[in-house]
């Protein structure tokens, strides 16, 4: 089983480029999106030329604002759209698939914003969704993908002197709750199986040729239950893949 996880950074704007083209050729089993941008009518009208798919959309109460999607070849047992608490529900950054073996978390992680005027509800996202991750997996194991809007270690962004405790993204505060993910038995796929990649990255600033450059961040996650993690022989980026100012990350299951 393929699947793979892209902050899209607007579906109605990625499609006008090769995202559907790219999607065909990738040919994943499970789609998760992040950052849609549109209403749940809007996604699975865009992505109806994936007739292989089964569409499940999540949208914010604030039109144009976040939202995810997962398109699955397979049924998923159940959906579902929220963590159980209004103040996170209401954004639209959860869609969660419980399959024979596993629950997929799809989310779109609130961002601190430029001024950091979020840093303390992203705390207290973190602290939530980790809870809600923590109870789904004592009825099965729990992978979670999606743009998680940190760089976990110095490794995971271009210019880590420059941007600690200074920009979203890689405050400390932030890094303690990727570190909480982790230590609580969710695994980090790409480090898992790539430990010492450098350059390997997810987004680029769409300023100043960044991606050109190669000067970016990595910040969309593949996390697995420990208990799973013998299931994942594969994680990747697929850095060809444009449109957005991210690109898609993935992971094989055996």
């Amino acid at each position: 089983m393929k699947i793979i996880s892209f902050n899209v950074n607007g579906i109605r704007a990625i499609t006008g480029k090769s995202f559907l083209q790219d999607m065909q050729r990738v040919n994943a089993d499970i789609i998760c999106l992040q950052e849609t941008k549109a209403t749940v009518d809007q996604v699975k009208e865009t992505v109806a030329s994936l007739s292989e798919y089964h569409v499940f959309a999540h949208e914010a109460d604030k039109k144009g604002y976040s939202g995810t999607a997962i398109l699955t070849k397979t049924k998923p047992h159940n959906i579902t759209y929220h963590i159980g608490i209004e103040e996170h529900d209401m954004e639209g950054r959860t869609i969660c698939a419980e399959y024979d073996e596993f629950f997929l978390v799809n989310v779109y992680v609130p961002n601190s914003g430029s001024e950091l005027a979020r840093l303390g509800y992203r705390q207290t996202w973190d602290r939530d969704f980790l809870s809600f991750l923590k109870n789904l997996e004592k009825i099965k194991p729990v992978i979670v993908c999606g743009d998680f809007n940190v760089a976990h270690k110095a490794i995971d962004l271009a210019r880590p002197k420059a941007n600690y405790n200074k920009s979203a993204g890689f405050m400390q505060e932030e890094i303690d709750g990727m570190d909480a993910f982790t230590t609580h038995g969710l695994m980090d796929t790409f480090r898992h199986i790539h430990k010492d990649a450098i350059d390997k990255y997810t987004w680029w600033s769409y300023r100043a040729g960044a991606r050109e450059k190669n000067i970016g961040w990595r910040i969309d996650y593949f996390l697995v239950s420990q208990s799973y993690l013998g299931k994942v022989t594969d994680a990747f980026i697929l850095n060809e893949i444009h449109g957005s100012d991210h690109c898609p990350v993935g992971i094989t299951l055996n």
